[in-house]
């Protein structure tokens, strides 16, 4: 008798996940998971992009991929982190951090390249600031188009892999779509995480 290995959604997709930055010291970042969603639907699916990170989007699993990346089902193998950081706003340097986005890990494509996972508007984190943690689908629909368009003209960038609409009203001057935005990149890193680790790193 034999028995067939079932084939899991990850396996399916092509998702291969490692959490480095979740092993360092955790004043670095907050465990978070993304808020779920209303009623979400892909709205752009790069997937020249899909292709060259190793993921297979298609028909079988498209639903699952819609779940995962407007935040209404965290990826099996995954610990998603909200990262912190400082900078200089208002004239001056403060605690910031990711206030409307999550770091669901970082995805090893088939020829061993690592690429963060980040959806922006996935929901409020520690980091919000009585924010609401949502971003609008105009704006998500600006990055995706300003991302690509610079990556084509062969300026380093982030990527965007989809966009997808939550089915809900985010409210800033006026009412909105909301939108959730897979960012891609190398890493998150930024020049706050820096200055943030040299002012509390010490406490460690």
């Amino acid at each position: 008798m034999t028995f067939s290995k079932e084939i899991t959604q990850n396996e399916m997709i092509g998702w291969k996940w490692n959490q480095s930055y979740a092993s360092l010291p955790e004043l670095l970042f907050s465990h978070e998971k993304p808020t779920p969603v209303a009623d979400p639907k892909a709205v752009l699916i790069n997937y020249p992009l899909a292709k060259s990170l190793g993921l297979e989007i298609n028909d079988t699993n498209i639903t699952e991929i819609i779940r995962q990346l407007s935040g209404c089902e965290v990826p099996e193998g995954t610990a998603p982190i909200a990262q912190a950081y400082m900078g200089h706003q208002f004239g001056y340097l403060n605690m910031l951090g990711d206030g409307r986005a999550i770091l669901l890990g970082e995805h090893i494509t088939p020829d061993g390249k690592s690429f963060d996972i980040h959806l922006k508007g996935s929901g409020p984190t520690k980091y919000s600031r009585r924010g609401d943690g949502r971003a609008t689908l105009s704006a998500c629909l600006r990055e995706y188009m300003i991302s690509e368009a610079m990556f084509h003209l062969g300026i380093p960038t982030s990527r965007s892999l989809a966009v997808m609409a939550t089915g809900e009203p985010v409210y800033r001057e006026t009412v909105q779509d909301g939108g959730v935005l897979t960012r891609v990149m190398s890493s998150h890193i930024r020049v706050g995480t820096f200055e943030y680790a040299t002012r509390h790193l010490e406490k460690v």
